[in-house]
């Protein structure tokens, strides 16, 4: 588990291939606090430890469960269902994207891609989620005695 530094968001990267966890991390771990598994049990372990802000998951990995998965477990619980997930994954067919969105995926993003472009579309996620939690709450009717 990397040292959270405060003010950055919480990113868990599921990646099996090693060379791709490097290099995402590499990349955005100037943005991020990150952990990065290469597993199912890997990201079960991360996500009963922390909280996360955007999680992104590749289709492939190791374990016995795939992360399409892993993604509708997710999003089928009430206290992670609000995480905003990013499909990122060689699987490049059209049917792969949409069972990826099917499974809950927020986006899909088919590797490779450009990197400037998955680092958009993880803080457009996480000010989208923000963006929700504030209308949540502002929406609330409380009762005045």
């Amino acid at each position: 588990m990397v040292k959270q530094i405060e003010g950055k968001p919480n990113l868990l990267i599921i990646e099996d291939d090693y060379d791709n966890q490097k290099f995402l991390y590499t990349f955005l771990k100037s943005y991020f606090n990150i952990d990065i598994g290469d597993s199912d049990e890997m990201f079960y372990e991360f996500l009963h430890k922390n909280n996360y802000d955007v999680i992104i998951m590749d289709i492939s990995i190791k374990g016995k469960k795939n992360g399409l998965e892993l993604i509708k477990e997710l999003k089928s619980k009430n206290e992670t269902k609000d995480i905003p997930v990013v499909c990122y994954t060689a699987h490049a067919f059209n049917t792969d994207r949409i069972n990826a969105l099917e499974a809950g995926s927020d986006i899909y993003i088919s590797k490779p891609s450009d990197i400037y472009v998955l680092l958009k579309t993880l803080f457009t996620l996480i000010n989208k989620k923000k963006n929700k939690i504030s209308e949540d709450f502002t929406n609330t009717n409380f009762a005045v005695a």
